[in-house]
């Protein structure tokens, strides 16, 4: 496994149109799963509507991860009921109507999940966790036995409970993480952390572990809603313009026109190309910043092949397939600042910025 990196400048570190625009990956998804089963399209509007009623509580960027959760837990639940009416079918009642064994079972699965989660605490964790919630005792108080502070307490308990969340969902999936990186995406999510969720490529791990995106769903929404962040999931030619429209409709926003609009957009295009040309699906972030000064930022994120010679990819007139469009050397000029990091295996990320000149700015 080879990493590659290059960069021409050291790099600083929707709405119901972006849930429509999940329509043809949710098709593509529930297609491979049933295939032409008559509920096809049935399960993606319900998934559509599911997306829809929870956009608000929708961590940005984890529209597409929510998505997919829902759209397979959609097709479970399906497959679930179609079980059910089977073994059911020689009884009189209906069957849709919930046994209460059944719902016995269930809330005794969930108790057995919630002490196992407890369990896995530590003991000063379990301590301060059922002493504040269970005793409601207040952080000052807790401080006060510690010699600690009410804000260090609080900070420990948020903690905690991001911790809680995600033991209880392994322990009700009855597994364990695939991989040492899993919980620590988890814990990102549970606990609304952006930073850590950056600093753990949270996104590109969602896209990875079908595990990890199934139990993401209920931990997402947690922060608060953000509008300087469009997320487009990359998967087919349509999705290339509406990436370029969303990095255009946040550039407008920032005050860019003109000639560094139109770069911005064609850029914004190469690397989404790239995405569907050589990794089959990833995405692409558009971001509007305000530090260290006004400007755009994209990051195009797959989980593809990789870039063996990144260097070489960089060269004018590279190209592994008869393309007519600029590709990255190109994407790279347009930009102020360009970056990309390639993995064997393990896909790309391009981080690209425009600045905005706020010279005549009102």
């Amino acid at each position: 496994m080879s990493t590659a990196r290059a960069t021409n400048e050291p790099q600083e570190s929707g709405g119901a149109a972006d849930v429509a625009a999940l329509i043809p990956m949710l098709r593509r998804i529930v297609a491979a799963r049933i295939g032409q089963h008559p509920a096809a399209e049935d399960l993606v509007q319900e998934t559509l509507l599911r997306v829809l009623a929870a956009e608000d509580r929708i961590e940005p960027g984890m529209l597409e991860p929510y998505a997919i959760a829902t759209v397979r837990n959609v097709m479970a639940t399906m497959w679930r009921q179609d079980d059910r009416d089977a073994r059911n079918q020689h009884r009189i009642h209906d069957p849709s109507e919930p046994d209460e064994a059944e719902e016995v079972v269930v809330a005794s699965e969930e108790q057995s999940a919630i002490t196992e989660a407890l369990r896995r605490l530590t003991d000063r964790e379990r301590e301060v966790l059922l002493a504040h919630e269970v005793s409601g005792r207040a952080t000052q108080s807790l401080a006060e036995e510690t010699g600690s502070t009410a804000n260090a307490v609080a900070a420990q308990l948020k903690r905690t409970r991001a911790r809680l969340r995600v033991e209880y969902l392994l322990a009700l999936e009855r597994t364990e993480p695939p991989t040492d990186r899993c919980r620590a995406v988890l814990m990102a999510l549970s606990s609304a952390d952006r930073r850590r969720q950056r600093e753990v490529d949270a996104a590109r791990h969602l896209l990875e572990c079908d595990l990890c995106a199934r139990l993401s769903q209920p931990l997402l929404g947690r922060g608060p809603v953000r509008d300087n962040e469009i997320h487009v999931p990359i998967s087919a030619d349509p999705d290339i313009v509406a990436a370029r429209s969303a990095a255009r409709e946040m550039a407008v926003r920032a005050g860019f026109a003109g000639a560094d609009l139109t770069m911005l957009a064609t850029a914004v295009s190469e690397v989404a190309r790239n995405i569907v040309r050589f990794a089959s699906t990833g995405e692409v972030t558009v971001e509007l910043l305000e530090q260290p000064r006004p400007g755009i930022r994209v990051v195009a994120r797959d989980t593809g092949p990789g870039i063996a010679d990144v260097d070489r990819a960089l060269e004018d007139g590279y190209s592994t397939y008869q393309g007519l469009g600029l590709g990255l050397p190109g994407a790279r000029r347009l930009m102020d600042e360009f970056n990309i990091v390639s993995e064997t295996g393990h896909g790309t990320t391009v981080s690209m910025t425009k600045w905005f000149d706020t010279k005549g700015r009102g």
